[in-house]
């Protein structure tokens, strides 16, 4: 396999003049914080003086996952199918934090172990039905996973090309927290204990099961250590396709919005891929699945929010995304000491 993504590295013509603009703002140097590096940040993607977060989007990548026949999910795979008709519906937590906040939400079938019915906000990527059970054979072919990334890219390509600037991913898949954990595991060095969570809800007695089930996994495949070897042994297609989602926004100078553990894992491949990914990203929560601290440490993180999510869906860029606009507003709007008359 072989990627051909440029990311460049952030602009730093209008650095000196992007922390001026902040400095100027009728309030004490530093006093609003994360928000403060925040529209730094964004000025600094962008490249502009006056960053702007047009129609901003959400891409749902869903897949379902042959390791499930291991019973490493208290839920079975055909949940998959039934929540992404509830996205569609407009029932799920996701639909109703992107109405809220007008965030454009796509759900990509990836592949989902179903024939799933036509709907506008329904894009049919699938690459099959199902990655296979890694515990017998790797989840996903070299081709099959190429195809997933050029794939993941292509969908942003098309947001962007639609005049969106600020994007992000989240994820449906019952089982692939195992596939993350292993990714993690794998790519970090730290311990499979560390990097297991409770997943859909898992009690001790399963989450025991699941480690196991999950070492074994890794005895078998124990050659993969490349990171697109890693993705394609024990990833799943709706994280193939964020890794190549990733690294095409970036390439293209998107703000990226990161959502919790799963798509934490798809970033961690992306950055092991291209390093300069990690630039246009922010960090919307930390969740409380067992591995997202230590993974978000990987990355040096600082995230938005704190509310002990573990839902995935892209849910926690939904719920952060004020804050992003709060940042851009306040570059954009929010009055400086010489407009106001206010002493400094």
């Amino acid at each position: 396999m072989s990627l051909n993504f440029v990311i460049p590295p952030l602009a730093s013509t209008l650095n000196a003049a992007l922390q001026n603009k902040i400095d100027q703002k009728t309030k004490p140097r530093g006093s609003l914080g994360q928000l403060e590096s925040l529209a730094l940040q964004i000025g600094r993607i962008q490249n502009s003086l006056n960053p702007s977060l047009d129609k901003p989007c959400i891409l749902i990548f869903a897949g379902d996952h042959g390791i499930v026949e291991a019973g490493v999910s208290a839920y079975p795979q055909t949940v998959t199918a039934q929540m992404i008709a509830n996205f569609l519906a407009g029932g799920a937590a996701i639909s109703v934090f992107a109405q809220q906040n007008n965030l454009e939400l796509l759900i990509v079938d990836a592949g989902v172990n179903a024939d799933l019915n036509s709907h506008p906000k329904l894009i049919d990527a699938k690459i099959r039905k199902s990655t296979q059970n890694f515990l017998n054979n790797p989840a996903m072919t070299s081709e099959e996973c190429s195809k997933a990334l050029q794939a993941g890219a292509d969908q942003v390509l098309r947001q962007h090309q639609s005049g969106c600037r600020c994007i992000g991913f989240g994820e449906m898949g019952i089982g692939n927290s195992s596939s993350a954990a292993l990714l993690m595991h794998r790519l970090t060095g730290l311990s499979l204990v560390r990097c297991v969570g409770r997943g859909t809800g898992l009690n001790d007695g399963q989450l025991r099961h699941k480690v196991t089930v999950l070492q074994r996994a890794l005895n078998l495949h124990k050659g993969a250590t490349e990171p697109l070897d890693v993705l394609a042994t024990f990833g799943g297609f709706e994280i193939a396709m964020m890794v190549g989602a990733y690294l095409k926004a970036a390439e293209l100078g998107m703000l990226i919005l990161v959502d919790g553990f799963i798509a934490g894992t798809a970033l961690l491949v992306a950055h092991k891929l291209h390093p300069r990914v990690l630039d246009y990203c922010v960090f919307s929560h930390i969740s409380s699945e067992q591995g997202h601290l230590a993974l978000l440490h990987q990355f040096n993180a600082k995230p938005l929010l704190n509310l002990e999510l573990r839902l995935g869906e892209g849910s926690g860029i939904a719920l952060a995304y004020p804050l992003v606009q709060s940042a851009v507003a306040f570059l954009n709007e929010m009055a400086t000491f010489a407009e106001a008359g206010v002493d400094r």
